[in-house]
């Protein structure tokens, strides 16, 4: 008989539904972006936008005491995300669709349950290999279907970098659990915002980088929500989250971004997806729902 757990309450649960809402709407507004704008110029700047914005908050953040022995899991948390996980996620939504990489999340939660087993000691059930097996096969053949097109000109490489990207965010979340019992969501989300500013900066001074001379209203619009909304908001309530539920049970609620990505990229970018994408996108649905489940106790 099954022993029943006391429920942590419904304001995590809204915290990260509301965040997964705004972690999809970014990929729609990556691509707004990249009409105008170089993608490093883009992430700099939401992450200046970001940074900006947590300087009202300064006086506050002061008072927060750094210990030591956490240093390396702040700098794993900040380099993991936003760091290397941008620069992936910004090269991918130059070559694939937003619905496509949006999909692709659905296989993080899977990767956490993978990270917890080998960093932290947890054991892995065998539904959950199965389901990640399953997930990992219908994100290829989301991959391999996908058509060139003028938004999307090589999706096999663009899914597999964000792919790559999801790694990243594996490493994030792990690291950010284990700071999450000592500092607030509010700061660590403020280091994120820092140190990708910093990062990013660096990038401007690549002549590869095409700095621009004007601006571009919605294109600038959609930098300011990616700053304020999503960098801001979406990591502040995802932090809180994870905070207060497990990580793997956190990271469960990345499964809504491609649900959500799917329906935005259809009302904002026209985006449609084929017969073997949604067989594919179906295959990723059904292997992350075995690797949810739990094997009954024996009484």
């Amino acid at each position: 008989m099954a022993v029943s757990q006391k429920s942590p309450g419904w304001l995590p649960v809204i915290c990260l539904v509301t965040a997964m809402v705004l972690w999809a709407s970014s990929f729609i507004a990556l691509k707004i972006a990249f009409r105008a704008y170089a993608p490093m110029i883009v992430i700099w700047g939401r992450m200046l936008v970001g940074s900006f914005c947590f300087l009202f908050l300064l006086p506050r953040l002061r008072q927060v005491r750094i210990r030591r022995r956490d240093l390396r899991y702040l700098v794993l948390m900040a380099v993991c995300e936003p760091c290397i996980y941008f620069i992936f996620e910004a090269k991918a939504m130059e070559l694939t669709s937003a619905s496509q990489a949006g999909m692709i999340t659905a296989i993080l939660p899977l990767l956490v349950a993978i990270g917890a087993t080998i960093f932290l000691g947890e054991r892995i059930a065998r539904p959950t290999i199965a389901g990640f097996v399953l997930a990992i096969a219908g994100a290829c053949l989301l991959s391999v279907s996908g058509e060139a097109t003028a938004a999307a000109p090589n999706p096999l490489l663009g899914n597999f970098l964000e792919f790559l990207a999801m790694v990243s965010a594996m490493g994030y979340t792990i690291s950010l659990k284990h700071l999450s019992s000592h500092y607030s969501p509010l700061f660590l989300t403020a280091i994120q915002s820092w140190v990708g500013a910093v990062f990013f900066s660096f990038f401007l001074l690549s002549p590869a980088t095409v700095v621009p001379t004007e601006v571009f209203l919605l294109p600038a619009l959609a930098v300011l929500y990616l700053g304020s909304c999503v960098t801001i908001g979406a990591y502040f309530l995802y932090n809180f989250g994870v905070s207060k539920l497990p990580a793997s049970q956190a990271s469960a609620y990345i499964n809504l971004i491609p649900v959500f990505t799917v329906i935005m990229g259809f009302l904002f970018l026209d985006e449609t997806f084929t017969g073997l994408q949604i067989l594919a996108s179906l295959l990723v649905f059904v292997g992350i729902s075995i690797s949810q489940r739990r094997p009954r106790p024996l009484a």
